[in-house]
């Protein structure tokens, strides 16, 4: 059975960073690389960049990562999603290794 996946998906590069230092330090989790989201809406947003932090490991230590993940998020710029995947198949495993921060 594959690790479990968690994505939070937060407003802001620092609140991602911030976020993921506190589920690392939570739970017994790895990081796979960020991802980054620039939507059409992006000026209504409270910060223009949309950043997805993808935490791998156990559920349950997953499902802390992205709890302590949320919380300091909240503190900054907020939320946007999250969700937890218990068991991902092949193609969502190797959709996490992609991320538009290699892209221009």
């Amino acid at each position: 059975m594959a690790d479990a996946v968690g994505i939070l998906e937060v407003y802001g590069l620092a609140t991602a960073f911030a976020s993921a230092d506190a589920g690392c330090k939570a739970a017994n989790v790895r990081l796979e690389v960020f991802d980054k989201n620039k939507p059409a809406n992006a000026d209504s947003l409270p910060v223009p960049l949309l950043v997805c932090i993808k935490y791998r490991g156990s559920v349950s230590d997953v499902t802390a990562a992205v709890e302590a993940g949320m919380e300091v998020a909240e503190r900054m710029t907020g939320v946007v999603q999250h969700y937890i995947i218990p068991n991902p198949e092949e193609g969502t495993r190797k959709m996490l290794k992609i991320s538009a921060f290699d892209k221009r």
